[in-house]
């Protein structure tokens, strides 16, 4: 169902390209522009299939579940065929997981980035809001990376930049306000905690204390947390308008930063 498309090489791809004329010079390299070929197309065209497949297995079974094997034979390949583009299990885990963490993260800067750079509450609320809104629209890629553990899979330290994305957008947000001359309430239990995350400073927020990372991380996390809460169905039962209660925890962050 998805052969490999014999590949063409030197004066003979050339010449069959254009019947009737003198073949190129085997040398000659594309133009920087030059299309995809068929090749290309061909694997570009079955990876998304592949991708594809796995997402569904991932409804239907989880994570812990997905199988090389049967979306081989969903495609009608032998399995050695699609372990040429994913070599192992965990190496399609990783492309979705990584798939899932970039596009979380491009939801929230393209909901954050039209809002005035002044407005900084209206930047978070429109960043928190795609938070809750990408989970609750897409809850098994959302499970993939904020759920249960896939047991045996431990993910590369290739993950670590898209996995920071979303939260990068509030701790930007808060750089932003400590350069406007933002003055931030005085500390707590929390902003004392500053030593614990010191460390993360050159990646969350170079011009930021300690203790303000550390209180952006709070919040994060709390905000995370209800997020989880609601998309895993433990909200049923006890809270009737989540919506309702995730803004009222998203404007009571606001107040921990002074906004």
């Amino acid at each position: 169902m998805y052969p490999e498309p014999p590949a063409k090489t030197g004066a003979a791809h050339a010449a069959s390209e254009t019947p009737g004329t003198a073949a190129a010079p085997a040398s000659a390299a594309p133009t920087a522009d030059a299309a995809p070929g068929p090749r290309q197309l061909h694997r570009e065209a079955t990876t998304s299939e592949i991708l594809r497949l796995a997402r569904a297995q991932l409804a239907e079974v989880g994570p812990a579940g997905l199988s090389l094997r049967k979306i081989a034979r969903e495609m009608d390949l032998v399995s050695s065929a699609v372990y040429r583009y994913f070599p192992s299990r965990d190496a399609l885990l990783t492309r979705l997981i990584l798939d899932g963490y970039s596009e979380y993260g491009a939801a929230v800067e393209l909901a954050e980035a039209p809002v005035s750079r002044d407005d900084h509450r209206a930047r978070f609320e429109a960043a928190a809001a795609a938070l809750r809104d990408w989970a609750l629209a897409n809850p098994n890629s959302y499970a993939l990376i904020y759920g249960s553990p896939v047991p045996g899979y431990h993910a590369p330290q290739d993950t670590i930049a898209a996995a920071s994305r979303a939260g990068l957008v509030l701790m930007r947000i808060l750089e932003d306000l400590r350069a406007a001359g933002h003055a931030f309430p005085a500390g707590g239990e929390v902003f004392a905690q500053g030593d614990a995350v010191a460390h993360l400073r050159d990646r969350l927020g170079p011009t930021l204390d300690a203790g303000h990372i550390a209180l952006g991380i709070d919040v994060w996390s709390h905000l995370m947390g209800l997020i989880s809460f609601e998309t895993f169905g433990q909200f049923t039962n006890m809270i009737t308008d989540p919506g309702r209660f995730y803004r009222a925890a998203v404007a009571e962050s606001l107040t921990r930063f002074g906004l």
